[in-house]
């Protein structure tokens, strides 16, 4: 990936006879969003100090807009804006204040610092409490914050940790529209979360860890459609003869066929190219279709399929 922001090759660290990272290797393309999933334990964290040189890798190389990244590379961690999942912030100043003092931690000063410290307060939503104190935020305002605080500096690529464990809905939605916006902007960003749908709502391409390894990576088309799982096509019909039912199972993209009285459910290996051929033959068979519904894998079934786990546990 010649423009890569981001290039892992071959990560690997061991703690005593344990290896928590495997030869990971991945890249965050400029403007990408790529999400890291996996269950507890799989490395995900692990992994993330190495990216940000908070951890000395045992093997392998990280890359951060072209500069390599050591623990003592300064210019490769400015590029890089950490949001952990704690609340790194100071619950005594004001959020502005917070978002004050980390822009002069990374050299920002007048001017300069004031209209982006503005600019992030806008991105996620928080211009008006700006100058309340952020104890007396609510959770979600913490969160919303906390992610200001890894963008006032203009990184070039944003690092986010399980940004909306333990906020409320409106909050979270709130959350993942700022990262959406983000993105759009030509942010590349590298997301880890437990919650399967919003890797599936934000992510461009995603990377499933287990075990230390990383064992499958792609788009969510990409991965759902490397199983062999089959989709479901549930069909309601009236007045429908035996001779549709033969002449369905013969079809090329059809598995297999379950009558139940007016009801069907087909297995096909592609539901939306397989739908137009089931109903066309019903058609020709006579039969009258009066409902129909598709059920296709999703990326909670690769990620089940893949790791055995839950993505949760």
């Amino acid at each position: 990936m010649g423009d890569a922001v981001l290039e892992v090759d071959g990560l690997v660290k061991a703690f005593g006879d344990r290896t928590a990272v495997d030869e990971v290797s991945f890249a965050i393309a400029a403007g990408e969003t790529y999400g890291l999933l996996g269950p507890n334990g799989a490395g995900k964290t692990t992994t993330i100090l190495m990216v940000c040189g908070l951890l000395r890798p045992d093997a392998g190389t990280v890359r951060v807009v072209g500069r390599p990244m050591e623990v003592t590379s300064t210019e490769a961690k400015a590029a890089i804006g950490l949001v952990p999942q704690e609340i790194a912030l100071y619950p005594d100043l004001s959020g502005r204040e917070n978002l004050r003092f980390f822009g002069r931690l990374e050299g920002l000063r007048g001017a300069e610092l004031d209209a982006r410290i503005g600019d992030v307060l806008g991105i996620v939503g928080l211009a008006d409490r700006a100058d309340e104190r952020l104890g007396s935020y609510s959770g979600g305002m913490q969160r919303r914050c906390n992610i200001a605080a890894g963008l006032v500096h203009r990184p070039e690529l944003l690092i986010l940790d399980e940004p909306t464990v333990g906020v409320d809905p409106q909050s979270r939605n709130q959350i993942l529209e700022s990262i959406e916006a983000l993105g759009g902007e030509g942010l590349s960003v590298l997301y880890t979360t437990h919650y399967m749908e919003e890797a599936e709502r934000l992510c461009d391409r995603i990377g499933i860890m287990d075990e230390g390894r990383l064992i499958a990576e792609g788009t969510r088309r990409e991965l759902v459609t490397s199983l062999t799982e089959t989709s479901h096509i549930a069909v309601s019909v009236e007045s429908m003869p035996d001779a549709a039912v033969d002449d369905l199972r013969a079809l090329s993209t059809v598995r297999s066929v379950t009558r139940v009285d007016d009801r069907l459910d087909v297995g096909v290996d592609d539901a939306s190219r397989a739908v137009g051929q089931i109903i066309g033959e019903l058609d020709r068979h006579g039969a009258v279709v009066t409902d129909v519904a598709m059920t296709e894998p999703d990326l909670e079934t690769v990620f089940l399929r893949l790791t055995g786990k839950a993505l949760r546990n």
